[in-house]
């Protein structure tokens, strides 16, 4: 018998609309089971005794009628959101981006999801943003090259970290092992004439990388001249970095044999101006980068560099925040990275003609 109101036969669930989601309950009203049961099944939930049969039937109806889980509702009953929040300054290509895909690669292999906040090194926005990532439920947070300034009342981990902060593991390189890498290798092709330059005053790794080339070029005797430094101050992440710094060192008229830049893309920018300024790499001016970004193999040369194996610190910063998270292991304060010199093409000794 039909109802009239609905063209329907009476006695019978109507089928929901397979192109339409539907609920848990709509689900196990169409299959005529307890939802509880269903959930079981949906959830793989162990120690429960339902044939196979009825398993399959669950399954493929669930498949079939697009059952999408309430994923927020899921987390709010266990207070577990599997969410991860990540502040990080830009981005952009290079060293954030390879640190960010180590992060991803492990958080979805983990059953994470995340949120990135990029704050350009505001002060306030790292707060706000820090506040609003809780506020949406993050478990914890990994900063990448972001200064903190006090505990933040979940697990974090700082990559690229200096800082002692209560409740925070800094995952950073060994800077006095990369100078020493550096500079003895320079040193070892007979320049005698180096310059330098600084990172700008806001990246996290700017203060820890001088002081390590300070240090060893005390230990070799090897003098650092004030004229021969020069300070990165633009918050950009392209090769026009390191252009207008050379450009000033080559207008002091000092000479030098070789350039230490900051990092793989103020490199490549040094690199370009030093070729407009009529002087060939490495025949005039050796350089060598930091970070060993993916395009420093493929320059015109070849860039010499100190590899930090970026997407493997973020394997391990995201780890590390998971064990935190989980309470799997006793926290570290700190995980330290080995740095690797990359010899390639932009380095050479110094020519006797110099």
């Amino acid at each position: 018998m039909k109802d009239p109101s609905t063209g329907r036969r009476s006695g019978h669930q109507a089928k929901p609309a397979a192109h339409k989601p539907v609920s848990l309950k709509q689900l196990a009203e169409h299959l005529g089971l307890n939802p509880a049961t269903v959930s079981v099944v949906l959830n793989d939930v162990p120690g429960r005794s339902i044939p196979q049969s009825t398993r399959d039937r669950i399954k493929n109806a669930a498949k079939h009628l697009n059952y999408q889980p309430n994923l927020l509702a899921r987390s709010l009953r266990s207070r577990r959101t599997l969410t991860i929040g990540i502040l990080v300054p830009e981005l952009g290509d290079g060293y954030h981006t390879q640190v960010m895909s180590g992060i991803g690669d492990q958080l979805i292999q983990a059953g994470y999801f995340y949120f990135t906040a990029h704050h350009r090194h505001k002060k306030g926005l790292i707060e706000d943003y820090t506040r609003m990532l809780i506020g949406r439920g993050a478990q914890g947070i990994i900063a990448i090259d972001t200064l903190l300034e006090h505990p933040i009342g979940v697990p974090v981990v700082a990559v690229a970290g200096h800082r002692r902060i209560e409740g925070v593991t800094n995952v950073q390189l060994d800077h006095r092992r990369a100078a020493e890498l550096v500079l003895n290798h320079l040193h070892s092709l007979g320049h005698r004439e180096i310059a330098f330059m600084r990172g700008q005053p806001f990246s996290s790794d700017s203060d820890e990388r001088w002081k390590g080339l300070v240090e060893f070029a005390q230990r070799l005797k090897l003098e650092i001249k004030p004229e021969l430094v020069v300070t990165l101050d633009r918050d950009i992440s392209s090769p026009e970095l390191g252009y207008p710094v050379v450009q000033q060192l080559l207008a002091v008229k000092q000479p030098f044999t070789a350039l230490v830049a900051f990092n793989d893309l103020s490199a490549i920018g040094a690199i370009r101006a030093l070729e407009d300024a009529n002087l060939h790499v490495p025949d005039d001016v050796s350089v060598i980068g930091f970070d060993n970004i993916k395009v420093a193999a493929f320059t015109m040369p070849r860039l010499t560099t100190i590899n930090q194996p970026l997407e493997e610190i973020g394997r391990i910063a995201t780890q590390s925040l998971l064990n935190r998270i989980h309470d799997t292991m006793p926290p570290r304060d700190e995980i330290t990275v080995e740095p690797e010199l990359v010899v390639r093409d932009t380095t050479g000794p110094v020519r006797s003609y110099r």
